[in-house]
């Protein structure tokens, strides 16, 4: 259904010049909603401190940033409308670092008129069923909510997205804990990617909305940034048939250029070749979202101490993506302890070892040896603790 729905969207040109309508709308009545408080309040401040000190004492800023976010707010003559603001937020549950937050991204939210301009958002929201601390965590996740009409941008916003996602449950969700997740545009940034992908990258629509549902950042990037991806996969020599595919482009998407190539630079250290490491990549694309320093521990415990040579851990690449001090290390020592009590022949790979759940490993190596060998448990209590 949600696929269906996807293709029918992707499909009608016909909803570009409407959404370029509602969003040049959208900007006209915002910018006249500001303009008309900006208005109210008045065209001069008689003092040059008058901002700097209701953001340090009414808001929590430091002097310096108070400084910086009351730049745009100079014209203001009296508190009149930052009172009226800040009054509402706190009504509507934001505590004063969320309240800094929203102001420090658009301080001129300072100047909106409650009624007018910011209840209705928040009424909206209410209906759609979020809570009190859900619309807080939406606001400060997507604050350009406060900037969008109502039925003319919020609502063909949630729609579009509910199409890709395939639920509002999904929609909402995202809408919490995403950043900027409502700020792309559907006619200059959604709809040519998705094209992009399934037209000329022959991506299956399922394939895409399927990503979309945990990564919808992914299909919010810039066009050309996504094109400059699909070229860095393909250098990997990821096939675009391959489920892998989509994947790959969301890994690398996480990962910037200069951190790509240090990684590279580090595996090539320990003996890696160049298609080795895309080998790697084209199996476990997000252990590139490994740091540096975690990937150069993790192989050295891997080379030096179990034994592991460094084409078998880029054959096995999803080695790499198992934490070192809650499972390798106090996997390794307890199967250590046990070839030295001779209770484990060692005939089960290293890395099957590392793959099954904890309660089946200590079901297998634990339990048995615990009368025998009873440290076995606090070896993995050692391992467990932060």
């Amino acid at each position: 259904m949600a696929v269906a729905t996807l293709r029918s969207v992707l499909r009608c040109e016909i909803l570009l010049p409407l959404f370029e309508t509602c969003r040049l709308r959208d900007l006209l009545c915002f910018s006249s909603s500001v303009d008309a408080a900006a208005a109210v309040c008045g065209t001069a401040s008689p003092d040059p401190h008058f901002m700097v000190e209701y953001l340090v004492n009414s808001c929590g800023f430091s002097p310096s940033e108070a400084a910086k976010f009351s730049k745009p707010l100079a014209h203001l003559r009296s508190t009149e409308k930052p009172d009226a603001v800040v009054n509402f937020m706190r009504s509507q549950g934001f505590d004063g670092a969320g309240i800094r937050k929203v102001i420090s991204l658009r301080p001129i939210y300072l100047c909106c008129n409650v009624e007018k301009n910011l209840a209705p958002k928040f009424q909206f929201l209410r209906d759609l069923g979020l809570s009190e601390s859900d619309i807080v965590d939406a606001i400060v996740s997507n604050h350009g909510i406060l900037g969008l009409d109502v039925h003319r941008s919020i609502v063909p916003k949630l729609e579009m997205w509910e199409s890709l996602l395939g639920s509002r449950e999904l929609v909402l969700m995202h809408l919490k804990k995403t950043g900027w997740f409502f700020c792309s545009s559907v006619e200059k940034t959604l709809l040519p990617n998705l094209k992009f992908l399934r037209d000329e990258c022959g991506i299956p629509e399922e394939r895409v909305s399927l990503v979309l549902r945990s990564c919808p950042q992914f299909i919010s990037q810039k066009p050309e940034s996504l094109r400059s991806l699909v070229a860095r996969a393909d250098e990997l020599g990821v096939p675009r048939q391959s489920r892998m595919f989509v994947r790959t482009l969301v890994a690398l998407q996480m990962v910037s250029k200069e951190s790509f190539e240090a990684k590279v630079e580090l595996m090539r250290s320990f003996g890696w070749s160049e298609s080795e490491f895309s080998s790697a990549v084209r199996k476990t694309p997000t252990f590139l979202w490994i740091s540096l320093d975690m990937m150069r521990r993790k192989v050295e415990f891997f080379i030096y101490v179990v034994g592991y040579t460094p084409s078998l851990i880029a054959d096995k690449s999803d080695l790499l993506l198992y934490s070192l001090q809650k499972r390798v290390i106090p996997r390794f020592r307890v199967t250590e302890m046990l070839k030295l009590k001779g209770l484990w022949t060692g005939q089960a790979k290293f890395s099957y070892i590392l793959s099954i759940t904890d309660t089946k490993f200590i079901e297998q190596f634990v339990l048995p040896h615990k009368e025998n060998v009873p440290e076995l448990l606090d070896i993995l209590r050692a391992g467990a603790e932060p």
